[in-house]
């Protein structure tokens, strides 16, 4: 058989890899089997009797979910105050998808069930969650381990994590738990006081302080209290909706009076699951939210000590969410029925690995998504291992006198419920506030958990005082530019006793908001104490305080060491199919290095103006025809713009441009070259089409570096100095990107374009996200890019940026170029000029003298003429001859007026 010629080689190659490709997909779907389908949902309605007597008869609306092999181990998913069953159906089908029954109800008093809401009380919500296992013991759906013992895990958000904890510490046929973003001790919860005269415990990272006569959260408890369910149908008070009559008495109390009775504390002690944890010895998956201003990371960390004391095994995950934040998402769901495989299932489980994760959020991106990386490390520090980490960060500042206000208003904002990211920045007010702080740190320090410090407060002599003083510490981040951000949008309330009208100053260990934020280098620690906060209900009264540093006048601050990890289980098919994408995208890398190996060698020789575009045509399937017919041209050190409506086809040009589409007909070259995909000449193109993501662990430098190593192009052909110096990006190159404003960012993307200083600039609406100040130092970019010889094409709305940024401007409209030229041109076409003169009479006269002139109209200081195709040179003559001062002078319409004749939005 003859050798095969070698231009066939690379061909056959390629034909290999194809079916070896195919061949592997095959083999991979074909090991998928088909599972069976799980039955319906079984909606039930639990009888139960609770009250203290156990006489009072009320119904529970209940629904079973079961998997498609029974019988199962059971999880039962309780809800938060103000929801029902209904808000857990998405993960109990996730649930029955690993194997599990599942079983969601309405609380007594919520959704379909009735009765009345008790806060959880033993003889009620959690008297009928044990009926609630005895039911689940008769279901032939359920596995049991016993008679009336089936096997169960709860779980539950809130209000329903709060019970999962309460029926574990009173019901020993519960086998595991996961309760998420719940209290230890509802009472510390609703009137925290994080100010304490004893030494603050350092042992776990979020271990807080409980002083007594804490600050009543009126915000908060307001909105909690407020979804009461529907009216009582026995015609008692609507007052509190279906809150029981105590729970509506004690609220009532704490909402007119801030303060708790003893019975008021009594309620709230015998519903906090504080009054069990010690009977709870199964194993415990606490998850609680980092960004929680109701129940912080405080909470779940006394869970997690009680419980440890009392010999359960404990884990926890503080995830990036809570309350003020996202809900739990995929990763914590996927961490929950990972714990309930392998307790509640037969052994063939993995272990869940380590006891402590915790997320750690980066900067927003411009698409509103949060980056976030996940540390962990073995156990809970303090619970199974040694004590925490921690620093201390010298704290500078005098003694400040503040004042509470009359009547405590106005207040302070740090946030309010439920609205972290959403509401009004947080603030303070002159006069109301102290404020430390510490050096800028040398070094990226994370703190992980309860920063504390010490403090000395007094009355101040002569002034107001009531013998006690309600005040909000805070903990800011400031960066290099005084910007400040309130670490979890969260205060730590104190109310300090005992303070004596001579000054006596009284000193007390403070715990600050438990937090998961990484402080940058060159950034500071900001320590402000107010006496108001919107969130909090404040003394009436008007007194002064004098507050200062006490102690060591440091700043301790938690730091758990850990490795990056990420949560789940592995996704053997998501990453199946991008193994199979990669090695698609492979064989398109193959086959455009083949297609280059053949390509003509009279391409390479081949030169022309930096862009010019024939005839191009895309027609998309079943759909209208994108591009008909354009045709323009782009010159050396032109800036274009190129405008047009939604819809006019100048995403679908730019695309074609860049060979990320194929023309129908016609086509487009580059520096006299054929633009396609994969073709070499797009290596002088730089583009900015839609804004990318950096890594937030970078510098801006850094980044631009690892972008342009994998062009696989030269270090040396990048340029970077220069490109940084175009893009204005000076110091922010050496700072990490998640420091960066939107504005820095957008730079950032603009030299990313410029790398290598291409010789044809791409850009898609380089001026989004600028603030006025920055989308002028933007036009200034262009400039300087354009007069370095090169061509800058760019598309945008804003047409009055365009008027003073762009030498040359083309319209689109439905697809076709309507109009193309200088920006003088077009928004000229008509011949109208306008004249800024200081006789504006004499000026009309003048040019109604020229003959061939059209109508002259006076506007003010200015005058409006019709040119008539006359020179403006010839109308400035007539003007200076008659003695007008002519201080400027050009087209009377914009570009806007312009492009909205041209596309006919004028007739709508």
């Amino acid at each position: 058989m003859p050798p095969l010629p070698r231009r066939s080689r690379p061909f056959l190659l390629l034909i290999v890899i194809v079916v070896l490709l195919i061949a592997g997909l095959a083999a991979l779907w074909s090991g998928e089997r088909p599972t069976p389908a799980a039955p319906a949902p079984r909606q039930a309605l639990i009888d139960v009797q609770d009250g203290p007597d156990g006489r009072e008869r009320i119904q529970i609306d209940s629904t079973l979910y079961a998997p498609a092999a029974t019988p199962a181990p059971a999880v039962v998913i309780a809800h938060g105050i103000g929801g029902d069953k209904t808000d857990a159906d998405e993960q109990a089908r996730d649930l029955v998808r690993r194997g599990f029954a599942v079983l969601t109800y309405s609380a007594r008093g919520f959704g379909g069930s009735s009765g009345r809401i008790r806060l959880n009380a033993a003889d009620y919500e959690v008297s009928d969650a044990h009926q609630i296992v005895d039911w689940l013991a008769r279901q032939p759906e359920v596995q049991r381990d016993g008679e009336s013992d089936p096997r169960v895990g709860f779980t539950g958000v809130s209000y329903g994590g709060a019970l999962s904890l309460l029926v574990a510490g009173s019901d020993p046929r519960v086998d595991a738990i996961a309760p998420v973003m719940t209290y230890n001790d509802l009472g510390q919860a609703l009137l925290p006081n994080a100010a304490s005269g004893a030494d603050s415990p350092a042992d776990t990272p979020a271990h807080g302080t409980a002083g007594p006569e804490g600050v009543f959260r009126r915000a908060w408890a307001g909105r909690l209290f407020n979804p009461g369910g529907p009216s009582p149908a026995d015609g008692s008070s609507v007052a509190c909706g279906n809150f029981a009559p105590d729970v509506c008495a004690a609220y009532g109390e704490l909402a007119r009076t801030g303060r708790a009775s003893p019975a008021t504390r009594r309620l709230l002690a015998s519903v906090s699951p504080s009054s069990v944890t010690g009977n709870i010895r199964i194993p415990t998956l606490l998850a609680q939210g980092t960004q929680d201003t109701l129940f912080g990371l405080d909470q779940a960390d006394a869970n997690a000590r009680q419980i440890a004391a009392a010999g359960g095994d404990v884990s926890m995950v503080w995830f990036a969410g809570g309350h003020d934040g996202a809900a739990p998402g995929p990763r914590v769901q996927s961490r929950i029925a990972d714990w309930f495989a392998f307790h509640l299932g037969s052994g063939g489980a993995p272990a869940p690995g380590d006891r402590f994760r915790f997320d750690i959020a980066g900067t927003a991106r411009a698409d509103g998504e949060v980056p976030v990386r996940t540390v962990s490390a073995p156990d809970y520090p303090g619970v199974h291992s040694d004590r925490t980490p921690r620093f201390s960060l010298d704290l500078r500042g005098q003694a400040t006198t503040v004042l509470n206000p009359p009547g405590g208003t106005p207040g302070a904002l740090s946030s309010l419920p439920g609205q972290q990211g959403r509401g009004a920045e947080p603030y303070d007010l002159p006069r109301q506030v102290a404020v430390f702080g510490t050096e800028p740190m040398s070094s990226r320090m994370l703190i992980s958990g309860v920063p504390q410090t010490r403090l000395s407060v007094a009355a101040e002599p002569g002034q107001p005082t009531t013998g006690d003083a309600v005040l909000f510490a805070k903990l800011y981040d400031v960066d290099r530019e005084g910007r400040r951000e309130l670490l979890g949008d969260s205060v730590a309330p104190m109310h300090v006793t005992g303070l004596r009208p001579d000054g006596t100053p009284v000193e007390v260990n403070v715990a600050l908001p438990g937090v998961v934020h990484s402080v940058e280098s060159g950034h500071r620690l900001e320590l402000a104490v107010s006496t108001t906060d919107q969130a909090y209900a404040v003394p009436t009264a008007t007194a002064v305080h004098r507050v200062d540093l006490a102690g060591p006048r440091a700043l301790s601050v938690p730091s758990v060491k850990g490795t990056s990890t990420t949560g789940g289980t592995f996704p053997v098919v998501p990453v199946s199919g991008i193994a199979a994408v990669a090695l698609l995208g492979g064989l398109g890398w193959l086959f455009t290095r083949l297609r280059r190996g053949y390509a003509p060698a009279a391409e390479a020789e081949v030169t022309g103006p930096p862009l010019e575009i024939s005839e191009l045509t895309k027609t998309f399937p079943r759909k209208v025809t994108a591009l008909r017919g354009v045709s323009m041209r782009v010159e050396r050190g032109q800036i274009v713009g190129l405008l047009g409506p939604n819809g006019a086809g100048k995403t679908t040009t730019l695309r074609l441009l860049l060979g990320l589409l194929h023309p129908t007909s016609g086509e487009v070259r580059v520096f006299g070259h054929r633009v396609e995909p994969g073709a070499p000449v797009l290596s002088r193109i730089g583009s900015l089409v839609e804004s990318p993501g950096f890594p937030p662990h970078l510098t801006g430098l850094e980044s631009l570096k690892h972008y342009w190593a994998a062009t696989g192009r030269p270090m040396l052909q990048a340029r970077f100095d220069e490109v940084v110096h175009i893009a204005g990006l000076g110091e922010h190159a050496h700072r990490r990107t998640a420091t960066f404003s939107q504005g820095t960012q957008q730079r950032l993307a603009i030299a990313q374009a410029m790398l290598g200083l291409p010789d044809l600039l791409v850009l898609d609406e380089p001026t989004n996200r600028l603030d006025p100040p920055q989308i002028h130092q933007m036009r200034e970019i262009l400039r300087r890019y354009a007069a370095t010889g090169r061509c800058v094409l760019l598309s945008s709305h804003l047409l009055s940026e365009v008027e003073q940024t762009c030498t040359h401007v083309i319209v689109m409209h439905r697809g076709e170029v309507v109009t193309s030229g200088s920006v003088a041109d077009v928004v000229s076409v008509d011949g109208q000029a306008t004249f800024r003169v200081d006789d504006p009479a004499r000026a009309a006269a003048a040019l109604r003298a020229l003959e061939g002139l059209g109508a002259v109209e006076v506007d003010g200081e200015l005058v409006h003429a019709d040119l008539r195709g006359h020179d403006r040179s010839i109308a400035v003559n007539a003007l200076v001859i008659s003695g007008v001062a002519v201080d400027q002078v050009g087209p009377r319409r914009r570009l806007e007026d312009a492009f909205l004749n041209l596309v006919g939005e004028e007739q709508r």
